[in-house]
């Protein structure tokens, strides 16, 4: 194969890496495109072009990583990952591990180690990378990434996301939940919520917040029963889509321009965690991006006083 044939083959393997490290997918794409064009500028044909994509890809996400440390310890209110619609890389043997992994709680986990302790978590946990891979990705030895590996296990499993019912099990009540949203139907939204169920809401100062943090069935279940409404009435209209290899909803305007998204975690029967993304500078990828306080505005206008 050619150097691009070979590149586009494994291109799906390095986005699927570099997202799971930096929680974007802007950010992943650029990690991979400047993999490519170094891949292309190097005059060497390397042993495994796996290995050396890989390697070049992690490095390349580690420093990315590094410095966005900064821009999200000034974050305007809580960050999340941006919402992912597909997973590009597939592989029947580590399909659990590949969907838990890309959850919006797996990444908010990963948030918490190291950018390396990151990196050589994904490698070795998500991806089977055997140690001297790691090792080579991250510049460190073997016996340094395996100390890496185990303090990332250890804080994962600290606050590992328990993704207990089945794919069929979250789609049902997903769907139950979806009905109950459009209908305004605060006793069915209740019924499905966990009672410390938690709703969050990423703006980033860019957008009007659907919810900072808001706690309890009670309170979730008012605030989606009465906003939903208001929106709809303004022609808000919304999708059911698997997000992050969680059930959730795209939300559009009337122009077919994306809102928000909206992602559930779903554990015993109930939503345990809502997350909606509301940050225009994360939805680009999804599909052209609504006015946020254009409609805002259009729903406070309405409101009963």
């Amino acid at each position: 194969m050619s150097r691009t044939e070979e590149f586009q083959e494994l291109r799906p393997l390095l986005f699927s890496i570099a997202y799971r490290i930096l929680g974007g997918v802007g950010e992943a794409e650029d990690a991979v495109q400047e993999t490519w064009l170094r891949y292309e500028a190097t005059a060497t044909e390397p042993r495994s072009v796996k290995a050396y994509l890989s390697t070049t890809v992690t490095r390349i996400a580690i420093d990315v990583l590094r410095s966005a440390r900064v821009r999200r310890e000034e974050y305007v209110g809580e960050w999340l990952p941006e919402p992912l619609l597909d997973d590009p890389y597939e592989d029947p043997q580590r399909a659990a591990e590949l969907a838990e992994s890309v959850s919006m709680a797996a990444l908010l986990l990963l948030e918490r180690l190291s950018p390396l302790e990151r990196a050589a978590f994904v490698l070795r946990e998500v991806f089977d990378f055997g140690f001297p891979e790691v090792a080579a990705a991250v510049g460190r030895s073997e016996a340094a990434c395996r100390q890496l590996v185990s303090r990332a296990r250890r804080h994962m499993a600290a606050g590992r996301p328990r993704f207990e019912a089945g794919r069929e099990e979250r789609e049902e009540l997903a769907s139950r939940f979806f009905v109950a949203l459009r209908e305004g139907d605060v006793d069915g939204l209740r019924g499905l919520l966990a009672a410390d169920v938690s709703m969050v809401g990423d703006g980033g100062g860019r957008a009007p917040q659907l919810a900072k943090a808001v706690a309890g069935a009670q309170n979730v279940a008012r605030l989606l029963g009465s906003v939903f409404p208001r929106m709809a009435r303004i022609e808000v209209t919304f999708e059911p889509h698997e997000l992050n290899g969680q059930p959730g909803a795209i939300f559009y305007d009337r122009d077919g321009k994306v809102l928000h998204t909206l992602a559930l975690d779903i554990l015993d029967g109930r939503i345990q965690t809502i997350r909606a993304v509301i940050n225009p500078d994360k939805l680009g990828h999804v599909s052209p991006v609504a006015d946020a306080w254009a409609i805002h505005r259009e729903v406070q206008a309405g409101r009963p006083s």
